[in-house]
């Protein structure tokens, strides 16, 4: 089969990436959204006489809903993709996360239904993470499981950019939509818009996926009677792997949350204020983080150890943290963008081998649900970062709090990454 000479893919390896690749676009679409207009969603969903406490309830479920994609991956993970197939896996997961994400926008007012408004909102959020759950460890399989070895850090990156693409297209519709209906609108409505459009990236998704096929590697494990009655519990037999993984995924998701998720609400109205300039420096951060992510694919084929350039990535992007925290927090719009610019791009290099990194830890028998649980199970520590920095936030300095908190983060990823012991193999770990 010939080869796309740009990218040196054929198409049926374009086809599983991107079938991949339009679940983690869902995923950064949808929740970049909920934190561009949870300031919105706070004083219509909750009652007026929280103040401040109803901004801190709005962006609380962002650390549930992380618990709730733990679930969810080892729900989904271990009775369906490990032994239905990735394929069957992800095209449940695409309309649960779709459906359930745009129907936000559907939510009554306080003033409308009272109590019942902040728990539909909740209970959607959980159910949504149920779902988004699904979608590292099954992604993941698919694609690492359907690339050549020596594509696999490229199509990895490319994979984990779809976060980033979704970050800029939602960006991109919100000011398309505030410059059509204006602010006011927005703030009365518009929103409900935003969150509905999620379908349109989902719908697409489902479609990519239903033309995808399922993996070599499970089909091999079906047609051999191979494939494992219980993937949870032969995974969890691999205990250092598990433990490691989980600080490598804690600590990144972590300063993932306090940097591209965070930036949203330090420059909203309730911190520094940018105004409409904050959705054009969020397009010109993203793009960088793109460019980031996709150089982390090409420099990390440069390495045989699959933990070496997240090691060194990780090293570069944490020791000058203080110095994006000083010079990047600011109203002036201009440092604001150049800064997180930097900093973003350093990040995303450490995302760019994460994919591949984690499909080759753990077996063909077990990597959907292993692979999902250990994503999932860091982003619960990593869910935490925006309350853990807004709620102190008016009896601490937020540039101390922001300073400390990352580096503590970046020693736990790096400490992960120094011991996490990779098992032997002469083989291709995929096939394992």
């Amino acid at each position: 089969m010939s080869e796309n000479k740009f990218i040196g893919f054929t198409r049926n390896e374009l086809l599983q990436v991107s079938a991949a690749w339009g679940g983690w676009i869902l995923d950064g679409y949808t929740s970049i959204a909920y934190l561009l207009v949870f300031s919105y969603i706070s004083v219509l969903i909750f009652p007026k006489y929280l103040g401040y406490l109803a901004l801190i309830l709005t962006l609380l479920p962002v650390t549930f809903g992380a618990a709730a994609r733990s679930v969810g991956s080892v729900i989904l993970g271990n009775f369906i993709g490990d032994r239905k197939g990735r394929k069957n896996l992800l095209s449940i997961s695409i309309i649960g996360f779709s459906v359930l994400s745009a129907a936000i926008g559907l939510l009554p007012t306080y003033s409308q239904a009272g109590i019942a408004s902040p728990i539909l909102l909740y209970a959607l959020l959980f159910l949504d993470g149920i779902f988004a759950g699904a979608e590292y460890g099954g992604g993941t399989a698919l694609s690492m499981e359907s690339v050549r070895p020596e594509k696999r850090e490229q199509a990895g990156a490319f994979v984990q950019s779809g976060y980033g693409t979704g970050y800029f297209l939602i960006v991109f519709v919100e000011i398309l939509l505030l410059r059509s209906m204006g602010s006011a609108a927005f703030a009365s409505y518009g929103w409900r818009i935003l969150m509905l459009t999620a379908i349109i990236p989902g719908a697409i998704t489902l479609i990519i996926r239903r033309l995808s096929k399922e993996t070599a590697v499970f089909d091999r494990m079906k047609a051999e009677n191979s494939i494992e009655k219980s993937p949870v519990r032969k995974m969890f037999k691999n205990r250092s792997s598990i433990v490691f993984g989980f600080m490598i995924t804690a600590g990144l998701l972590f300063m993932n949350t306090a940097t591209a998720s965070f930036y949203p609400v330090v420059g909203s109205v309730d911190f520094l204020n940018l105004g409409s300039g904050l959705l054009y420096a969020l397009l010109v951060i993203n793009f960088f983080s793109l460019i980031g992510v996709w150089s982390g694919g090409i420099l990390a084929r440069s390495f045989r150890d699959r933990r070496r350039p997240m090691l060194i990535f990780s090293i570069i992007f944490t020791v000058p943290t203080a110095l994006f925290v000083i010079f990047g927090y600011t109203t002036n719009i201009m440092d604001f963008t150049i800064v997180f610019s930097i900093q973003l791009f350093l990040e995303a290099l450490i995302f760019s081998a994460l994919p591949v990194f984690l499909a080759e830890s753990f077996s063909k028998k077990f990597r959907s649900t292993a692979v999902g649980l250990i994503y999932n199970g860091g982003a619960i520590f990593g869910g935490t970062a925006i309350v853990l920095l807004t709620a102190p936030a008016h009896i601490i300095n937020i540039r101390t709090l922001w300073i400390v908190e990352v580096y503590i983060a970046g020693i736990i990823l790096i400490l992960g990454l120094i011991f996490y012991k990779k098992q032997e193999n002469t083989s291709d770990p995929i096939e394992n």
